[in-house]
């Protein structure tokens, strides 16, 4: 008897280990200790250092990052409150741009986007250049029913003098379901601007949307989940989901947070620390992949 199933068993085995998928993102390195929370990522090309924040609880401070994940540089926002930081992007100059959006309650009336100017990135405080404040027409309860909680934000990208904001759905019933919001990259308060929708597949642990990012020649915009990538390109207008896009599964879940181009075809994500798991900055070439 033992014979009869004994060869069952390991071609049980086989099957199971030709089966098992094997993540496509590399592990780089591990984040500092201190920080646990990451919620955004942006590399700058002349500096080489990738800068990080955490969201809310945590300092009004942003941290430069080495190629070994080595804090080079500390810099202190002043005059503001970390209230939900959740993303951080740059524009072509070099600038960067704190998103102070995150609303999972769909309650807040103080969503803003601060401009930390690129010659400001060695001193050990700076004021923002100026503040963005902005709300969604659509919204007209603070908060809203639970089935139309479509207003927290985490995901942030600044493309030709405007911001971009992917909506994290909160909703009850869960679809997958992004929106698309403009702002313009403008001192004062705004107005955002509904472009689009796009539905991404999943629940909401693996299709909710936490980072975006642009690449640097502009050609592909990326949604990022726990567990999944979305490429969107050859886009005509700034409705980037009406672009062609592609998910990729990355064969691996944890708590990503944060997302960003290294170059045009290299990708940065890191996740938060979540007991033993996590608190790593990862790589993904996109020119692997098939």
């Amino acid at each position: 008897m033992i014979k009869k199933i004994f060869p069952i068993v390991l071609l049980s085995s086989l099957i199971s280990f030709c089966q098992r998928e094997t993540s496509i993102i590399n592990e780089l390195y591990s984040l500092p200790k201190q920080l646990k929370e990451i919620s955004g990522i942006v590399f700058t090309e002349s500096s080489q250092l990738a800068w990080v924040l955490e969201d809310s609880g945590n300092a009004n401070e942003i941290y430069a990052l080495d190629n070994q994940g080595k804090i080079q540089k500390t810099l202190t926002i002043a005059q503001t409150q970390n209230i939900d930081w959740e993303d951080i992007t740059k524009d072509p100059q070099g600038n960067l741009y704190i998103g102070d959006f995150g609303n999972n309650d769909n309650e807040r009336k103080d969503l803003a986007i601060y401009k930390i100017a690129k010659d400001s990135l060695q001193n050990e405080s700076v004021i923002p250049s100026y503040k963005v404040s902005f709300a969604y027409p659509e919204q007209t309860e603070f908060p809203p029913k639970k089935t139309k909680l479509f207003y927290d934000v985490e995901a942030l990208i600044e493309y030709q003098n405007n911001f971009y904001l992917f909506t994290k759905n909160r909703s009850k019933g869960f679809d997958g379901t992004t929106l698309l919001y403009k702002v313009p990259n403008k001192a004062g308060f705004h107005q955002a601007e509904l472009l689009g929708q796009f539905k991404a597949e999943g629940d909401f642990e693996n299709a909710a949307i936490t980072s975006a990012a642009i690449s640097p020649d502009g050609k592909k915009v990326v949604l990022l989940s726990h567990s999944k990538i979305w490429i969107f390109q050859n886009f005509t207008s700034d409705n980037f989901f009406s672009a062609s896009v592609n998910k990729v599964d990355l064969h691996h879940f944890s708590q990503k947070e944060a997302i960003c181009f290294k170059d045009n075809t290299t990708l940065l994500i890191a996740d938060e620390k979540t007991k033993k798991i996590g608190g790593l900055v990862y790589q993904l070439d996109l020119s692997t992949l098939n």
